[in-house]
């Protein structure tokens, strides 16, 4: 268990390396579009208008539960908007500190769970092929999921955001289940029932 420990947080430092690779380069610009400085200005000062007397959430903008609404939200334009009402630095040594965190719990929890099978999967093969296919899963039906329940949301995010997720996982748990996990064990034929 202690390897799995010290696996998951080397593991999680790879993930969280992946992380920064896809959002904290020039890379992470394939994932926005981006206005100029006179329309972020208009739409900061419409946002510090009209949303800040409501407060720091997400706003599915417009409401669509009102006949006003509803009409708003057919005419369009229609947008989530994740509103902050603070402003902070662009880049937060604490966000950074908490990322990679967050990223050793999530190896920690691939660890977990394959320890928790490992009489029944105990070769790097059958432990990869379970990492990849995980990993997959969880970005598809969270991630992807997004603009398949709200169509209106932006694909090319989503999937940008999608491959960054599923590479840090696969890293993370491949790094994990190569050093740190026990080496493939024979499967006696005494032990199988």
């Amino acid at each position: 268990m202690v390897r799995i420990l010290i696996g998951s947080i080397v593991g999680g430092l790879a993930q969280w390396i992946v992380g920064a690779i896809f959002w904290a380069t020039p890379l992470s610009r394939i994932a926005f579009h981006v206005a100029n400085d006179t329309a972020n200005a208009g739409v900061q000062q419409a946002l510090a208008q009209y949303l800040t007397p409501t407060g720091t959430g997400t706003y599915y903008v417009p409401w669509p539960d009102t006949s006003q609404g509803t009409i708003l939200h057919g005419r369009g334009p229609v947008a989530m908007i994740h509103f902050n009402i603070s402003g902070f630095p662009l880049m937060d040594s604490t966000s950074l500190v908490e990322g990679l965190i967050l990223s050793i719990v999530s190896i920690l929890l691939i660890g977990l769970a394959l320890h928790a099978i490992g009489g029944r999967v105990q070769d790097f093969a059958s432990r990869a092929k379970l990492v990849i296919l995980f990993s997959v899963a969880a970005a598809l039906y969270f991630t992807v999921g997004q603009p398949v329940f709200n169509y209106f949301m932006p694909w090319g995010y989503f999937l940008y955001l999608a491959l960054s997720q599923v590479l840090g996982l696969i890293a993370g748990g491949l790094v994990l289940v190569r050093w740190f996990m026990p080496k493939d064990v024979a499967v006696s034929s005494e032990t199988l029932h």
